[in-house]
C-alpha cells in the first residue's frame, strides 16, 4: 500500500524511480550514458527547488531568506499580528495581506469581542491597503483556493493548514511573527529544507475519498519523522486519476505529517480549475525536470488503500475501517491504552468499548467541514450515498459545513442541500468552529466521526480538567455519509452501494465581488483603526541580560506535546486579541497549576525591573540565589533577569499558533527546555518571542521545581555557541549542558533584544 525508501531517489522523467545506493551510479550511466547527472545537479531539478529559487534573495540556496507573493490570516490572529506589526512601525502591506473571517464568526462568546476583532480588520484593511473577507464567506483555505493561488507562487499563512500545493502554489502555515516579518519588508529565514517525493500511482478504490489517502500517508510517516520540516513532492502517474478537489483533500493533511509544505506536479486538470474560477492565466504547468533527485520518496499505491479511519487521540492512529470493525474489541484495548499517554488525567476513565452495540461500534455524532471536508466533492459524494436513507432520531446527528458561500452556493442549484436536509442532517456556513472545538462539541463520552483534520485531546470542545471527555476519529465524508445512512453504526462506503453523481461545478464570483472588501494596493492612510475593549497591547519585554535564572514550573513527560495542550483552543479564542487574558489559559488542560507558578516567578522578575533587589522579596528566590552567589561572588541579583520554564519532550506539534510561545512569554517565560521540538514553526515562535528554545536529549537531572542557573547565557548566544553551561541550584551547583541549536543572526538578535517588537523598534 505505502512504502518507504530507505535513502534518497532519483525520478526519471516523472515516472522511473530509482534509489540511491551502491547501483545507482550504475544504473543512471547505462540510462543517461557517461554524461550521468550528479546528486546535486539532479536535487536542483524538483519543482520544490525551482519555486524556492524563485522566492529567495539571499543568494545562498542553503541558507534561504524568502519573500512571499501573499499573506492570509484568520480572526484568531490578524489581530496579534497587525498589533505587533504596528507596533514595529507598520505604514502599509507591502504585500497582498487578506484577512479572513471563519474561526470567531459565530460571536457567540466574549460578548462584543468577535465582531469587534472583525471591525478591527476591516478598519486594519482599509488603512494599510488589505482584502478583508466578512464571516461567513468562505473557510480561509477555500478562499485562498478560489482566489489566491497561483502556479509557482508562495503564501504565507497564519495557521497550520495553509497548503496549496495541488493548486501549484507553495504554502506555509506559521506563527504570527514570521508575517509581521513580511509586513515589515524582511525575509522568512531557513536552512534549504530537504524534499521529499511522493509517487503516486493507481486509482482510488469505488467509496475511497481523499482523507482516506493523506490518513493512510499520515499514519506511515509522522511517528518515524520521515518528512519532518520538509517539502512534500507529489509526482507520479497516479495524480492523473485524481480530480482537482480530491488532489486538495489530501494536500490539506499534509500537516498532519509535521512537514513544512508541499507541491504537486500540475496539468491541464488543474488550468481548468483556474478557469472554472475565472482565473485561468494564473496557472502554470509544473513538473520536475527529467532527472530529479528527493532525500526520500513515498511510493502510495491508491488502488490498494481502503477506507481509513484515525482513532483518538491523533491523525497519524490510523486502521482501515473494515480492520476495526473486524477487530473491535482488540484495537479497542489499544486506543484505550494510548488514550492514557494522551490524556495524561488519572481521574479520567476513557474507554470506547461502552459503545459496541450488538457487536458494532455506535457513533453519536458525524461532522463534515472545513478545509479539509466541506469541499464540492466531498459533500456531493455524501449526498448520493445518504439518497433516500434518514440518518434515524436516536443519538447520531450529522451536520455539514460547505467550505465557502459559492460552494454552498451551487450545491443549493443542484439540489444537494436539499436532499441532505431531508435525510435530517443540518447544514450550516462555512466556520472551521468543529475543527477546534467551537461548534458541534459532544457530549461527555461521546464519540465523533470528523472529515476535519485533528483530534487531538480537547480539540471537539471538551474540558478535561472539568471531568468532561469525548473523543473524535477521522474519517473520509464518504464514510461519515455511509455511517449515518446506517443510522451512527461504523460502515465503511465500500460497503454502500451507490452512484456517484459527480455534478459539475459552477463557481459564481458575484458572492466575493459584492461582499469582499478589495483594497490591496489602496492604502487609505488616514482610515481610523478601530478598537474593541477585548483588543490590548502586548506587554512590555526586557533585553536578555548576561545571566539567567530560571524556575522550572512544568514537567510533560508526553511523547509529544500539541500546540492545543500548550494553549487550548475552542473558548479561549474570543481572548486571542488580548495577551494577558488569553495567557490566564496556558496549559490549563495539561497542568492548571502552570499560570500560578509561572505569575510567582513573574513577581519576582517585575520586583528585579523597578530596580529593587528580587531577592529580598521572595525567600525561595534568595536561597537559590545565595548558592549561586557563592559560586559566583560578583553576581548582582538586579543585572540577572529571571525566568520561568517548561520542559516537554517534543513540543510543538499541531497548530501554528504562536499564543503557544507568547503566553509562556506574558506570564514570565525565558525558554522551553525539549528534547526536540516538533516542528520548525514552533521553535520560531519562542524565539520570536524571544525565548531560548533549549535542548537536552538525556534523561533530565533536574524536575519541576528547580532552579536553573545559566551563567554567560547572552555572549553564547552573541558568539553563536551551540551549547552553553547550566548549573541546578540546590545545595551546591549541579553542571549540566544545554544545546542551543542553530539559528539566524537575526534569530539571535531578537532574543538578545527580548522579542520581535523589541528588535524592530531598534
Amino acid at each position: 500500500m505505502i512504502k518507504l525508501y530507505d535513502n534518497g531517489v532519483y525520478l526519471l522523467n516523472g515516472t522511473e524511480i530509482i534509489e540511491d545506493n551502491n547501483e545507482a551510479k550504475a544504473v543512471l550511466a547505462s540510462k543517461l550514458g557517461d554524461g550521468a547527472i550528479t546528486r546535486e545537479v539532479a536535487a536542483k531539478n524538483t519543482i520544490a527547488y525551482g519555486i524556492l529559487e524563485a522566492h529567495n534573495t539571499s543568494g545562498n540556496m542553503e541558507k534561504l531568506k524568502i519573500k512571499f507573493d501573499k499573506l492570509a490570516s484568520h480572526d484568531i490572529t490578524f489581530v496579534g499580528i497587525i498589533q505587533t506589526a504596528r507596533a514595529s512601525g507598520l505604514e502599509e502591506f507591502p504585500i497582498p495581506y487578506i484577512l479572513t473571517n471563519c474561526h470567531n464568526s459565530l460571536c457567540a462568546v466574549g460578548g462584543t469581542i468577535n465582531e469587534d476583532d472583525h471591525m478591527f480588520g476591516l478598519s486594519c484593511a482599509k488603512k494599510y491597503g488589505g482584502m478583508y473577507v466578512p464571516p461567513h464567506q468562505a473557510v480561509i483555505h477555500q478562499f485562498a483556493r478560489e482566489v489566491l493561488a497561483e502556479g509557482g507562487n508562495m503564501i504565507l499563512g497564519s495557521d497550520s493548514h495553509t497548503r496549496y500545493g495541488a493548486l501549484g502554489t507553495m504554502a506555509i502555515g506559521e506563527g504570527g511573527p514570521e508575517l509581521v516579518k513580511q509586513l515589515l519588508s524582511k525575509t522568512y529565514d531557513i536552512n534549504m529544507p530537504g524534499v521529499v517525493g511522493v509517487y503516486l500511482t493507481g486509482k482510488p478504490r469505488k467509496g475511497v475519498g481523499p482523507q482516506d489517502i493523506a490518513l493512510a500517508i499520515i499514519g506511515a510517516v509522522f511517528a518515524n519523522g520521515y518528512v519532518n520540516n520538509k517539502v512534500m513532492e507529489f509526482v507520479g502517474d497516479g495524480i492523473d486519476n485524481l480530480s482537482v478537489d480530491y488532489r486538495i483533500g489530501i494536500d490539506v493533511m499534509t500537516t498532519e505529517t509535521t512537514c513544512l509544505s508541499s507541491i504537486w506536479r500540475t496539468d491541464d486538470q488543474v488550468k481548468d480549475f483556474y478557469a472554472i474560477h475565472g482565473r485561468v492565466g494564473d496557472h502554470k504547468e509544473l513538473a520536475p525536470k527529467s532527472v530529479a533527485y528527493y532525500d526520500g520518496m513515498i511510493y502510495v499505491d491508491m488502488s490498494e488503500i481502503k477506507p481509513m479511519i484515525a482513532m483518538p487521540f491523533h491523525p497519524s492512529n490510523v486502521y482501515t475501517i473494515d480492520e476495526l470493525n473486524a477487530n473491535l474489541y482488540d484495537i479497542l484495548d489499544e486506543v484505550e491504552k494510548k488514550a492514557l499517554v494522551s490524556l495524561d488525567n488519572p481521574n479520567i476513565k476513557f474507554t470506547l468499548k461502552d459503545k459496541v452495540k450488538n457487536g458494532k461500534l455506535y457513533v453519536e455524532q458525524g461532522v463534515i467541514a472545513g478545509c479539509a471536508g466541506g469541499g464540492y466533492e466531498n459533500i456531493c459524494d455524501a449526498t448520493d450515498i445518504l439518497a433516500g436513507k434518514y440518518i434515524g432520531s436516536d443519538e447520531f446527528s450529522l451536520s455539514v459545513y460547505p467550505a465557502s458561500q459559492p460552494v454552498y452556493l451551487e450545491l443549493v442549484k443542484n439540489g444537494n442541500i436539499a436532499k441532505l436536509m431531508e435525510t435530517g442532517a443540518t447544514v450550516r456556513s462555512a466556520f472551521c468552529g468543529p475543527c477546534f472545538g467551537a461548534g458541534d462539541v459532544p457530549a461527555n463520552n461521546a464519540f465523533s466521526i470528523r472529515h476535519t483534520t485533528r483530534n487531538f485531546p480537547n480539540r471537539e470542545g471538551a474540558k478535561i480538567t472539568n471531568g468532561q471527555v469525548a473523543s473524535v476519529a477521522l474519517m473520509d465524508a464518504r464514510s461519515i455519509a455511509a455511517t449515518a445512512a446506517n443510522k451512527g453504526y461504523l460502515t465503511s462506503a465500500e460497503d454502500i452501494d451507490v452512484n456517484f453523481t459527480k455534478p459539475k461545478y459552477f463557481y459564481d464570483s458575484k458572492i466575493y465581488d459584492n461582499r469582499v472588501y478589495n483594497g490591496i494596493g489602496k492604502p487609505e492612510k488616514d482610515a481610523e483603526i478601530k478598537f474593541g475593549p477585548g483588543i490590548v497591547d502586548w506587554p512590555s519585554m526586557v533585553e536578555l541580560t548576561d545571566d539567567i535564572l530560571l524556575k522550572v514550573v512544568s514537567e510533560i513527560h508526553d511523547p509529544v506535546t500539541t500546540t492545543d495542550e500548550l494553549i487550548p483552543s475552542g473558548e479561549t479564542s474570543s481572548y486571542r486579541s488580548n495577551p494577558l487574558g488569553l495567557a490566564e489559559f496556558t496549559l490549563s488542560r495539561k497542568d492548571p497549576a502552570y499560570v500560578g507558578r509561572a505569575k510567582e516567578v513573574r513577581a519576582v522578575e517585575e520586583v528585579r525591573r523597578s530596580n529593587s533587589c528580587p531577592m529580598k522579596e521572595n525567600e525561595e528566590f534568595n536561597k537559590a540565589f545565595s548558592v549561586i552567589k557563592a559560586a559566583y561572588p560578583d553576581l548582582k541579583a538586579r543585572e540577572t533577569e529571571i525566568g520561568s520554564v517548561i520542559y516537554a519532550v517534543k513540543p510543538g506539534d499541531g497548530s501554528a499558533r504562536e499564543q503557544a510561545a507568547s503566553c509562556q512569554r506574558v506570564l514570565g517565560g525565558l525558554a522551553n527546555i525539549a528534547r526536540e521540538y516538533a516542528t520548525k514553526r514552533y521553535r520560531s515562535n519562542l524565539i520570536n518571542w524571544g525565548m531560548i528554545p533549549f535542548i537536552f536529549e538525556e534523561e533530565i537531572p533536574f524536575h519541576k521545581g528547580d532552579f536553573i542557573f545559566v551563567k554567560d547565557i547572552k555572549k553564547a548566544i552573541a558568539e553563536k555557541a551551540t551549547e552553553v553551561k547550566a548549573y541546578i541550584v540546590r545545595d551546591e551547583l549541579v553542571e549540566f549542558t544545554l544545546k542551543i541549536g542553530e539559528m539566524t543572526d537575526d534569530e539571535r538578535d531578537i532574543i538578545m533584544k527580548g522579542c520581535l517588537i523589541n528588535y524592530y523598534r531598534g
